[in-house]
């Protein structure tokens, strides 16, 4: 009797320390698929690829641009963005850093990065959900990043068309 008590107590410990290394390693294949799916994501619109850059973007997709008013479905972001890939150029987004987290059952995804753009420096964050077996963006929200010291004279420059935006309010 103590045998198998012994024995049923180490095939527990053995399969919960399976299980506990086998999240680790899903968590980090995770961040890696994650990771390439928007290092090809920013690559597509690189490329001008329209059909893989808007591939990657779910149905109920939301873009969010640097302008108070820019927050595009995936379809309004399609089509303001169309003009540029069928002109073989649209934007190239270098990123410089990445950051990568999860909810606890890994089927929801955050990120935010930095990267390097026509605009300068900018930050990109965003949200996927994994939907059968592949990746999806819900949101992306692109900013341009303002040093702190060089904040005053930005506001300065946008106060008069923050006056008039801020008029449908």
């Amino acid at each position: 009797m103590k045998k198998a008590i012994i024995l049923g107590v180490s095939i527990f410990l053995f399969c919960a320390c399976v299980t506990s290394n086998k999240v680790k390693t899903d968590k980090s294949a995770i961040r890696k698929e994650v990771n390439t799916l928007l290092v090809n994501w920013h690559k597509a619109a690189s490329d001008a690829n329209f059909k893989e850059y808007f591939r990657v973007l779910d149905s109920t997709a939301v873009y969010i641009g640097t302008a108070a008013e820019e927050i595009w479905t995936k379809e309004q972001f399609a089509n303001f963005s169309k003009p540029y890939f069928d002109k073989g150029k649209a934007w190239s987004f270098k990123t410089l850093e990445r950051n990568i987290y999860m909810s606890e059952s890994a089927n929801i995804v955050w990120f935010d990065e930095l990267i390097d753009t026509w605009m300068g420096t900018c930050r990109g964050s965003g949200v996927l959900e994994k939907k059968e077996d592949s990746w999806k963006i819900k949101q992306y929200v692109l900013s341009v990043a303002i040093p702190n010291d060089d904040i005053q004279a930005v506001i300065d420059i946008k106060k008069k068309n923050d006056a008039i935006f801020l008029k449908r309010y």
